[in-house]
């Protein structure tokens, strides 16, 4: 109830003018099977930062490399979950440059894969976010997370707090960048992003009291603005 009454008063909430009070640019909202329930600019084209590393995952999972070859310290499975937990970049570049074929070849499946999913807006031109040639629209990227739904890899790093990985004496701490995890809520896929041309994002499918629901919102004015906001779009009653 304190969640929600915070939410409310955070983004004045009203019927008529509820899509003003929310900062991002571009958001959509739609059921489990993809059907809009609500959005705005939702066919914008835009950067989406680190929203790419879950295609990056996915095609890294697809080429079915050994989850347990050492890349630098770690396993290809926990660079796999550093990338997606905690966002790490340097996890997200060592397993595109450890790709059959390499990073060309990674950046490659991964707009073949875009094409695949009918992402016909979707260019990927590296595997971290960093730059702001990713682009893509919350209409597409909703195709995204219901294909990443289906990563069993994806869906466990979605609902981690924070992963712990000892490397002989040495303890790796890892946040989620979506601090809510474990909190509230049931998510079955979560990536935040941020860049300064994106701005604030995240995607997710979670469980709510009105059902299961898919959120993008991207061009959120900053870090802090983009959770509460994707919460309040997912629960609000429309």
């Amino acid at each position: 109830m304190f969640n929600k009454l915070l939410l409310y008063f955070l983004l004045v909430l009203s019927a008529p003018s509820y899509s003003q009070t929310v900062t991002a640019q571009s958001w959509i909202v739609t059921n489990e099977d993809g059907a809009i329930i609500q959005a705005k600019n939702h066919g914008e084209v835009r950067s989406i930062a680190s929203i790419t590393k879950l295609m990056s995952a996915m095609v890294v999972i697809d080429a079915k490399q050994d989850p347990n070859e050492k890349i630098g310290k770690f396993t290809r499975v926990q660079h796999i979950q550093m990338s997606l937990v905690g966002s790490s970049n340097e996890s997200a570049l060592l397993l595109c440059e450890k790709f059959p074929g390499g990073k060309s070849q990674c950046v490659h499946n991964m707009n073949l894969k875009a094409q695949s999913l009918g992402m016909v807006n979707t260019k990927f031109v590296e595997a971290t976010g960093l730059s702001p040639m990713n682009i893509s629209t919350a209409e597409e990227l909703v195709r995204l997370v219901l294909a990443a739904k289906e990563y069993p890899e994806i869906v466990q790093a979605s609902q981690t707090p924070m992963i712990q990985i000892k490397i002989q004496k040495k303890w790796f701490f890892f946040k989620n960048t979506n601090p809510i995890i474990g909190q509230r809520h049931t998510f079955i896929v979560s990536k935040t992003g941020w860049t300064t041309p994106a701005g604030g994002c995240i995607v997710m499918m979670l469980d709510t009291e009105v059902g299961k629901r898919v959120v993008v919102v991207l061009g959120s004015k900053n870090t802090k603005t983009r959770i509460p906001e994707a919460e309040f779009i997912a629960t609000y009653d429309y």
